[in-house]
């Protein structure tokens, strides 16, 4: 058909599962990394004419992901951006693409030189995209569920002849966090940083009376920003995890909100984007992130 035309492209291989062992010394060090490497340029006509000279082979960026490993991996963003200048620098018909990482987190065993166990809750989460000489880096995680067991309530909602919720000046609020955040630089110790937002995150969650999720997201939102003038823009995606305090009437008891009945579907689900004001937008960078973030 010659009405039709081939737009965005990319390819190349997902999920690169690569563990970094230092051995320098009799304590070891690790890194686990599950990483994803699509390269963006001129495929036309691998697409169109079936020719492979500009397709660089997904095993070929398989195998510089477990070498480029050897050297080190510093944080998950450094090593995206190493892949980054490698491929747009060696191949000139690669004009960027999409890097991605997870990364799951271990600890000593009883301090232990070489013995780990996995430690952190939640995934940590890296994007680097590349278009061109420009470069947008989205830093992040998921899976880290929190939890306020009183000062949070909801309350002033507007009710139908649908409505069976009652209001509350005092319940359970929590969540999974899921986030991520937008940088507007590249000089940033990433690291350093990453430690710096969760803890903010979870000290604004901590701190204060909720009057809904949507507030609390916002004010962790905003507290992420104002601490850090690299962040321009942070998402996030929150299940609101319900817990109905249970009526234990039917057997004479009392529950003055001390059993509860954690349910775990149908939940609410809070989605909500905190931005610089006046920041450029850049909606190219989260164009391949899954859902809302």
């Amino acid at each position: 058909m010659s009405d039709v035309i081939l737009t965005s492209n990319q390819y190349g291989k997902a999920e690169n599962r690569v563990v970094r062992v230092v051995r320098d010394t009799q304590r070891h060090e690790l890194v686990d990394l599950n990483v994803t490497s699509q390269l963006r340029g001129d495929f036309l006509a691998a697409h169109t004419e079936g020719d492979n000279a500009h397709v660089v082979p997904t095993d070929t960026q398989k195998n510089t992901v477990f070498a480029f490993a050897k050297d080190g991996i510093a944080s998950p963003e450094a090593f995206l951006q190493r892949l980054a200048d490698h491929f747009t620098s060696e191949f000139a018909w690669v004009s960027g693409g999409r890097w991605a990482a997870e990364q799951y987190g271990w600890a000593r065993i009883h301090d232990h030189d070489h013995s780990f166990y996995r430690s952190s809750p939640e995934t940590r989460t890296a994007v680097l995209v590349r278009d061109g000489d420009h470069t947008a880096v989205i830093s992040g995680f998921h899976g880290l569920t929190v939890l306020k067991t009183t000062e949070s309530g909801f309350v002033g909602y507007p009710k139908d002849r649908y409505t069976t919720l009652q209001e509350t000046e005092d319940r359970i609020l929590a969540t999974d966090i899921t986030t991520r955040w937008r940088y507007n630089t590249m000089e940033v110790d990433f690291n350093a940083v990453y430690d710096s937002v969760k803890d903010t995150l979870l000290t604004t969650f901590a701190s204060g009376y909720s009057k809904g999720l949507q507030q609390t997201l916002f004010q962790m939102g905003q507290a992420a920003i104002t601490a850090h003038d690299s962040i321009d823009e942070i998402k996030f995606s929150c299940p609101n995890k319900h817990h109905f305090r249970y009526d234990l009437s039917f057997c004479g008891l009392e529950n003055p909100g001390e059993v509860f009945y954690a349910a775990d579907r149908p939940y609410g689900l809070i989605e909500a984007t905190v931005q610089r004001k006046d920041s450029p937008a850049d909606e190219s960078a989260w164009a391949g992130i899954a859902g809302f973030c």
